[in-house]
């Protein structure tokens, strides 16, 4: 699990790219992120353990593999996480909008 989370660390979409580049270095709310975390068996793909926070970020294959992701949902949520989704063009359109929605999940 180790190797894939580091291979996808160097294979990040743009959404991806983006989105760290903004959550990195405690710049959103002092929250420490971490990329391509494993837990268990799936890989988050932007993880806070201050907060308990995932965010997972789909594109378009996702639309085709819903159960799949709901079943990850419901397994990290189990281990008391709660977990934001957001489509890659949302982050790549209105990031602005995506980050305020952390925001408040991070506080709350």
């Amino acid at each position: 699990m180790k190797q894939l989370a580091r291979a996808l660390r160097k294979q990040q979409t743009d959404a991806e790219k983006l989105l760290w580049s903004r959550l990195r270095n405690r710049q959103l709310q002092g929250c420490k992120f971490r990329r391509q975390q494993p837990i268990g068996p799936y890989i988050a793909d932007f993880l806070s353990l201050e907060p308990k926070l995932i965010i997972e970020l789909d594109g378009g294959q996702h639309t085709e593999q819903q159960e799949q992701d709901n079943q990850r949902t419901r397994y990290l949520q189990a281990l008391g996480y709660r977990v934001l989704r957001f489509w890659n063009h949302e982050v790549l359109n209105d990031l602005d909008a995506v980050l305020e929605a952390i925001r408040i999940a991070i506080v709350v």
